[in-house]
């Protein structure tokens, strides 16, 4: 069953498009920004926490100088579709640091996507040898390597509308 979004209006928006930009800004410097004071700001932040909207505050790191210089999208087709089997496998792989994305699929003649980060081929062939080809159920595994990043982008558009 699909569930209804959440409803925002123009501050909630407005927070949020400045919250994607930059979690760090303080409560007083985000109310500003808002042109709201800083109460009812922390009132929306925390409302929009407590839907479930605002799922957390990261920072984002440059993969490049922490020497991660590879990043791996890796098609993987499983044995058997089983609650069981998919279930072991999503647990398995999300527990890999390198691991900076797992999706299931459908469309490919995978079963999952993931996307994954390393130094380098020497390190990403350890990690597909040493863990993603040794998981139970992994019947096929593709690789691809991402030469250049186009767009990569973690913001999500706040005013979509299909055209």
């Amino acid at each position: 069953m699909k569930s209804e979004p959440h409803r925002l209006d123009r501050y909630d928006r407005r927070i949020l498009e400045i919250l994607q930009e930059d979690a760090s800004l303080s409560n007083q410097a985000l109310a500003d920004r808002v042109g709201l004071s800083p109460s009812p700001c922390l009132r929306r932040v925390r409302a929009l926490e407590q839907a479930g909207v605002l799922l957390s505050r990261v920072a984002l790191l440059d993969r490049r100088s922490l020497g991660l210089e590879l990043t791996a999208l890796i098609h993987i087709g499983m044995d058997r579709h089983t609650p069981e089997r998919f279930a072991h496998f999503e647990e398995t792989v999300a527990s890999y640091a390198e691991v900076q994305h797992c999706y299931l699929i459908t469309g490919q003649s995978a079963d999952y996507m993931l996307q994954v980060v390393v130094p380098d081929m020497d390190a990403y062939q350890e990690f597909l040898l040493r863990r993603i080809t040794r998981l139970e159920g992994v019947d096929s595994v593709h690789s691809s390597f991402v030469l250049r990043r186009v767009v990569d982008r973690t913001a999500l558009p706040l005013d979509y509308t299909p055209t």
